[in-house]
């Protein structure tokens, strides 16, 4: 049982739909939650999140997290030992000197940089993913946007929230591998791209240089700074938490995923799966060449890291969840969120290993891995189909991993990168055994799932903050977490299915032939 003087840490995460606040115990065990649903808005033309939406998110999420440990321990919770906050990666938040933010966040979801993507994959000979900041700020600055001159600082939404509770500008490494190459040796950015980057600028005469307003890098176990007077009541208005807790460095959900997976070592790898998927492979050598459809980014500790990322996973899904829940409701039927799903990716099992000639496209944004610009979900069949539930889930879950099996492919079958263990966590993971079965097959590869797969990030940089400690008597964070967190998990595993693995190659095949009307509806069908 925990009490007030309890050594806890606190991690908060920014998820795509939902914010979401965890305590652990000593014993890196959750002890207490909170949460809060937001969504993105598609604000001409920009994907974007307001940034009192941020704080009004945070505070809910840490006052519900604050309530439980009242009603279930009976003390107000006012000391925390460590705390660690995570977001979604990339994007671009820009501020001047008075720390005013320039232009509406601009969320790694938007894909309008493809003009800087491509030049800054030339000029660096090294793939510059549309949603990296780095691209936003160059696309910006072919845009002749006016807001640049006045850039002092930029960061993404880890770093912005950091800097807000604790007055210092860094970055945790992860994070700013999605910001700008890292060059793993010297564990910061990479100094000649970065004088790449400021002479092809300089006849613009912006009054800044690159490095100057990138956010500090650091590494996991290093202290970030602490939470002042006016981060705690930012992070508590009630008052009650005390200031002076020390923060770990602000790490993006990719890096979180890492650690909340165990696969920080080479050889390991795990799958994220929500909005967007992504796959992270730690790297035993260099990739031999540069690929748009693979991001090198690395692990919290700097370990460079091929990374597969596709920008729409699990919306669809969620949609057609909704409209499900709407039926069962003007039905009269009660029926709880999990068990809706629980019946639902259940009932896929039944569908035909090639989801039954169904086609359908998950794409409330666009994809960068197919080059589909913007986001057109569709669902389509001939009449030879098997239209049935079954097969409309199952297409649905085939074709939220879809884009993620093109670009896993490159890494297995071009460059022949071995992994050892590749671990699955998200929400979409909750149904035990249907979307991990379905992945397996889908890479031909063995997916295990722990039991903490539900609890993602937020649990990851709870565990990130609770380092800090270990950290100090020099333990390594792969230590730690083979010997602290990990040592008695429970895991599951599938193996690819030969039948279903046959099953998802002829579905991609005409996932890739369809492309075409994608296209076609992104051109004919706007509202």
């Amino acid at each position: 049982m925990i009490n007030s003087n309890s050594k806890l840490s606190l991690g908060v995460e920014f998820g795509s739909t939902r914010i979401k606040a965890v305590l652990i115990d000593e014993n890196q065990a959750v002890v207490a939650t909170g949460a809060f649903e937001w969504e993105n808005q598609l604000e001409n033309g920009i994907w974007t999140y307001s940034l009192d939406s941020v704080w009004q998110g945070l505070q809910a999420s840490y006052a519900q997290l604050k309530q439980e440990v009242k009603d279930k321990y009976g003390f107000t919770l006012s000391k925390i030992s460590t705390i660690g906050v995570s977001a979604m990666m990339h994007g671009y938040l820009a501020f001047d000197k008075n720390a005013q933010l320039l232009t509406p966040f601009r969320t790694w979801r938007n894909a309008i940089t493809a003009e800087a993507e491509h030049q800054l994959t030339q000029i660096f000979e090294f793939n510059i993913p549309q949603r990296w900041s780095i691209a936003h700020l160059y696309q910006a600055i072919l845009n002749n946007e006016a807001h640049v001159e006045d850039v002092a600082f930029f960061t993404t939404l880890a770093g912005y929230v950091h800097w807000k509770l604790t007055g210092k500008k860094v970055l945790g490494i992860g994070d700013a591998s999605g910001m700008f190459p890292i060059d793993s040796k010297t564990k910061d950015y990479n100094t000649e791209m970065i004088k790449t980057f400021d002479t092809t600028v300089c006849d613009k005469n912006y009054p800044w240089k690159l490095k100057d307003i990138l956010p500090r890098v650091l590494t996991a176990g290093q202290k970030a700074g602490a939470l002042t007077d006016e981060g705690a009541k930012l992070l508590d208005p009630g008052g009650d938490l005390e200031p002076g807790i020390p923060l770990c460095p602000p790490e993006g959900d990719a890096g979180t995923g890492m650690v909340a997976t165990n696969s920080v070592k080479q050889r390991t790898g795990n799958i994220s799966a929500g909005t967007s998927v992504f796959a992270m492979i730690v790297l035993e050598n260099e990739l031999s060449t540069v690929y748009p459809e693979i991001d090198l980014v690395t692990t919290p500790i700097g370990d460079a890291v091929a990374m597969v990322h596709a920008n729409n996973c699990s919306s669809e899904i969620n949609a057609w969840v909704k409209i499900f829940r709407e039926f069962l409701e003007s039905s009269g039927i009660k029926m709880s969120t999990e068990q809706l799903y629980q019946t639902l990716f259940t009932e896929s099992l039944k569908g035909d290993m090639d989801a039954g000639g169904l086609l359908s496209y998950g794409y409330l944004s666009g994809e960068n891995i197919t080059k589909i610009p913007e986001g057109r979900p569709l669902l389509v069949r001939t009449p030879n189909s098997n239209f049935n539930l079954a097969n409309l889930i199952r297409v649905n879950l085939y074709t939220a991993f879809g884009a993620l099996q093109m670009g896993m492919k490159t890494l297995t079958e071009k460059e022949q990168v071995k992994v050892d263990q590749i671990f699955g966590h998200g929400g979409i993971f909750k149904t035990e055994g249907v979307a991990q079965q379905i992945l397996a097959s889908a890479i031909n590869t063995p997916v295990s799932v722990m039991e903490t797969a539900g609890e993602g990030g937020a649990w990851g940089i709870a565990l990130l903050a609770d380092y800090l400690k270990y950290a100090e008597e020099g333990l390594a964070l792969e230590d730690y977490l083979e010997q602290k967190v990990f040592a008695g998990a429970k895991i599951s595993t599938r193996q690819p299915i030969a039948e279903e693995t046959a099953g998802f190659e002829v579905f991609a095949e005409r996932y890739a032939k369809g492309l075409a009307i994608e296209l076609a509806a992104i051109e004919n069908f706007n509202i």
